[in-house]
Order: C-alpha cells, then sequence, then structure tokens
C-alpha cells in the first residue's frame, strides 16, 4: 500500500466511495492514490494553482470555491456543483474577468457555452444556474464586475411542476396497491410538507402537544419546520403503528433510508400507473403548500411551517402552488368581499 505525503491533500468520502482533491476546495484528482496519473493530476493542479493569474476567471472559480458562501452549501449541492465547477473553469477560465463586464459582448459567450447541453436542457439550465452563482459572488462581495450577465439569459427547460401536484384521487388511486407502508410516507409528507430526507428521520420524539417541531437538513439545522398537529396530520400520525423511536419504517420495520424509500416508491408507482404517470414524490411538497395556501395561510405563517425563507416564500408558492387552486382562493376572498 502507498502511503500518501502529498500536502494539502483532502479526502471526501460519499455514499461509500472515497474522493482526493488537491486541497480542500480544489479541484478532484483523477486515477488511484499513488499512482502516476494521481500524482500528474495533483502536480498539474498544483501548478496551475501557483500560476494563476487573479485576473483571470479561473481565479474566481477558485474564490467561490473557499469562500463561506460555497462551504455553507449541503453537502449533496456541493458534490453537484463539483463538477459544473471544473466545466465552468475549463471554459471560462482563460477569460479576463474584465471581460464579464461587457454583458452584449460576454452573452454571446455565455450562450453558446449553454448550447453545448441543448440535448438535456434541465442540465443546461443548472450549469447556468452554478455560473451565475459564481459571477454573483464576484459582484458582491468581490467587487470584481458591476452586474451578473447571466440575469436576463432565459432557462431552456421551460417545464413547470407548479401545477403538478397529488390530488387526493391520486393519493387514493397508489393506496389501492401500494404496500401500508408507502401510503403513511405519502400522507405524512403530503400533510408536513417535509423533504424526503427530512421525513424519514422525523421521530415520535418531534411530536409535541400542538406541533411538531424539526430542523431541517436543507438549513444545515440552522432552520425548524414547526408544522402545527391540525386534525389531518393527527388522524395520520394516530394510524401509524409505533414500531421504531422513527415515525415511518418499512416493511422489515426499520427506518427507511432514502434510497430505499425512493426504490419502494418507485415501484409502487409503476403498479399503479403501468403506462406511467408525472408524479413525483417531491411533488408532495407542492400538495401540503397548497393544503396551507387554501386553507388561508399566510406566507409568512407558510414559510415557518415549511422551513422556507421568508422572503422567498412568496416565489416559492408560485412555484409549488397549483394555479386553479390560487384562483380557487381569490374566488373566495371576492366573494367574502362582496358579502360584506
Amino acid at each position: 500500500m502507498v502511503t500518501l505525503r502529498l500536502k494539502g491533500l483532502h479526502r471526501v468520502k460519499a455514499k461509500g466511495r472515497i474522493y482526493w482533491y488537491a486541497w480542500r476546495g480544489g479541484p478532484r484528482l483523477t486515477g488511484a492514490p499513488g499512482s502516476p496519473e494521481f500524482l500528474a493530476s495533483y502536480n498539474e493542479a498544483v501548478a496551475n494553482r501557483q500560476s494563476s493569474d487573479s485576473g483571470r476567471f479561473r481565479s474566481l472559480i477558485a474564490l467561490y470555491r473557499a469562500s463561506a458562501d460555497y462551504k455553507k452549501l449541503a453537502e449533496s449541492t456541493r458534490r453537484n456543483w463539483g463538477p459544473w465547477l471544473d466545466r465552468i473553469a475549463g471554459h471560462f477560465g482563460e477569460l479576463r474577468i474584465a471581460q464579464f463586464d461587457r454583458s452584449d459582448k460576454i452573452r454571446p459567450v455565455i450562450r453558446r457555452w449553454r448550447a453545448a447541453y441543448a440535448e438535456t436542457p434541465r442540465s443546461a439550465d443548472y450549469g447556468m444556474q452554478v455560473l451565475s452563482r459564481v459571477l454573483s459572488y464576484a459582484v458582491d462581495p468581490l467587487g470584481k464586475i458591476s452586474s451578473n450577465p447571466c440575469e436576463g439569459i432565459k432557462q431552456v427547460y421551460s417545464s413547470s411542476r407548479s401545477e403538478i401536484v397529488w390530488t387526493d384521487s391520486d393519493i387514493a388511486h397508489l393506496k389501492k396497491t401500494c404496500s401500508a407502508e408507502i401510503a403513511q410516507a405519502v400522507d405524512l409528507a403530503a400533510h408536513t410538507g417535509l423533504r424526503v430526507g427530512d421525513l424519514i428521520r422525523l421521530s415520535w420524539s418531534h411530536v409535541g402537544e400542538d406541533a411538531m417541531i424539526i430542523t431541517t437538513g436543507k438549513s444545515r439545522h440552522q432552520r425548524e419546520a414547526i408544522i402545527p398537529l391540525y386534525q389531518g396530520l393527527r388522524d395520520i400520525l394516530g394510524r401509524i403503528p409505533k414500531r421504531s423511536p422513527v415515525i415511518l419504517t418499512s416493511s422489515k420495520k426499520r427506518p427507511w433510508t432514502v434510497n430505499g424509500l425512493a426504490s419502494s416508491f418507485s415501484d409502487a408507482k409503476k403498479i399503479a400507473w403501468p403506462k406511467g404517470d408525472d408524479l413525483h414524490f417531491h411533488d408532495l411538497r407542492g400538495t401540503a403548500a397548497t393544503k396551507f395556501y387554501v386553507s388561508g395561510l399566510t406566507e409568512r405563517e407558510i414559510a415557518e411551517i415549511m422551513a422556507w425563507e421568508e422572503e422567498h416564500v412568496a416565489r416559492i408558492i408560485r412555484r409549488y402552488v397549483g394555479r386553479q387552486a390560487a384562483i380557487k382562493e381569490r374566488i373566495q376572498k371576492l366573494n367574502e368581499a362582496r358579502k360584506s
């Protein structure tokens, strides 16, 4: 076994695999540790770092990766963004930062880069999201450019899931053929709006006299979802057997894992809709948001329940809450105003 003594190496373990980086926040290394390919990629990374020109775009990538803004992102987000930061650095790295201050000149360059991913529109938009974040960081706090040239460039993937929420009939149809454990997970998600990662670790100890309170993984446990124990939610909790400290368990009476629930849910959907459907588990968050919104809760109240940022709640509601639900709510308000 080869012992590595390279300065600054950073080791990351994710999903049972080990990844090596030239330094914390640096590029990922290729090849097996100790191999010629591994050493070559390390030497190249160090050489590029030492010769980096602070006036070129690659330096922005390095600064962003080392920033507190990047480090406070969820680990899963950093894992997804890392390869995109590498692609962005590879494509734009040699350009001068000053070129990004001329929107009329740089936007065509950005659009051409995005066009390389045109066959996968959602990937193209994801890459643009990462690039835009780096450029926003260059505007503030770095002050290296005056504005973000990505602003105003429309998304390629235009489909919106705002109209795709689970109806009561959708849930009833799934329950005809799915296991009791899947039905419990779907019911709880539709009545709380919790993400899968928070849902599967929700324990009976989180259930208080008047509310369920749980810190959210998306916020790195800095925010709390505070879900009132309204009657519908109490009824669901009353139907779930207490097999474990964790509320949701699989048919083996063990707590779910994210992959385990996703796999079982996918199998249940295929049985319920053999010809396919367009319903995802995360659409149950939209179902919960719709319930809360139509029930007359304010944006601030919904933000507190679902642990969303209050300043962004209006935008998030527009994304998740179905148009028909919003129209019905407005009709109700207009009718009440007429009566008064």
